[in-house]
C-alpha cells in the first residue's frame, strides 16, 4: 500500500529544483498553500514554469506574488493575471512568457493531463486572441480549438485535512486542488490538520491518497484566517 510521507515544508521545497514546472492550487489567495509558497520564495528556486488558474490579488503578499517579486518565474500558464501589477509588468517586459487559457479550458487541460488524454477540444475562445494560442481543427464541419494537456513536475496543493495515507479532505472551496493532484509527477499537499486513519470518512475524501506523495503541516484554520484578514487590510490600502 502506498503511504504518503509527512515532511516539513523545508524538506518539501527541496523536491522543487531550478527549471521545474510547478502547479499551485487555489485562486486569488483562496485555497492556496501559503506556507509552501513562502518556502519556495525563500528558497530562491529559479526559472520556474508556474501553472495556476490565477495570479495573486494585487501582488506582493498573496498567492504567487512573492515569487513574482523574486523574479523566480520565467513562464506562467494561467487564465487570469489582471490583479497582479508586478506580474503584468514582467509579462509586458517579456521577462515572463504567458500561456493563457479560458478558466474552464484550463481546468480541462489539467484534467486531461491527469487522465492521460491527448488533447482538449473546445469552441471556447474562437474569434478571440485565444485562437493564436491553440491549433484549430474542424469536427463535423464546425471549428474548434485544440489545446494540449497540462502536466507538471510538481503540484503543490492545499487541503483541509489529511490522514497518514494521504487521503485529503477539503473544506469549502476546494478550487483547482483536486484536479491538480492528478496531473503531476510529485504531489505535495499542505494541510491544516493531520488526523488518524479513519477520522476522514470515505465520503469526505476529495483526493485519494494514491495521488499524494508528501504531506506538510500548513497553518491552522485560525492562523490562515488571521493571515487573510491582515492581507485584506494591507492590499486595500494600496
Amino acid at each position: 500500500m502506498k503511504v504518503a510521507v509527512q515532511i516539513t515544508t523545508q524538506e518539501a521545497v527541496k523536491k522543487i529544483i531550478d527549471k521545474s514546472s510547478v502547479m499551485i492550487g487555489g485562486f486569488l489567495g483562496a485555497a492556496v498553500p501559503l506556507k509552501m509558497i513562502d518556502e519556495i520564495a525563500a528558497a530562491g528556486i529559479k526559472d520556474l514554469t508556474v501553472i495556476s488558474i490565477g495570479a495573486g490579488y494585487r501582488g506582493g503578499g498573496v498567492d504567487i506574488g512573492k515569487m513574482v517579486l523574486n523574479k523566480q518565474i520565467i513562464k506562467y500558464v494561467t487564465s487570469h493575471v489582471g490583479t497582479d501589477p508586478n506580474l503584468i509588468k514582467q509579462i509586458v517586459g517579456e521577462e515572463v512568457e504567458l500561456e493563457l487559457s479560458p478558466m474552464g479550458t484550463f481546468v480541462e487541460r489539467v484534467r486531461a493531463g491527469g487522465a492521460g488524454l491527448g488533447a482538449v477540444v473546445t469552441p471556447v475562445g474562437m474569434g478571440t486572441e485565444v485562437e493564436a494560442m491553440a491549433e484549430k481543427i474542424i469536427v463535423d464541419g464546425n471549428p474548434y480549438l485544440l489545446f494540449k494537456p497540462i502536466r507538471a513536475d510538481v503540484a503543490v496543493i492545499k487541503a483541509y485535512r489529511s490522514d497518514p495515507l494521504g487521503n485529503l479532505q477539503y473544506q469549502g472551496m476546494s478550487n483547482t486542488n483536486p484536479v491538480m493532484a492528478t496531473a503531476a509527477d510529485i504531489v505535495i499537499a499542505e494541510v491544516d490538520e493531520i488526523v488518524g486513519v479513519g477520522e476522514i470518512a470515505c465520503e469526505q475524501v476529495g483526493t485519494p491518497g494514491i495521488f499524494v506523495d508528501y504531506i506538510v503541516q500548513g497553518h491552522s484554520y485560525e492562523e490562515r484566517k488571521n493571515i487573510y484578514e491582515e492581507l485584506w487590510i494591507a492590499t486595500n490600502k494600496l
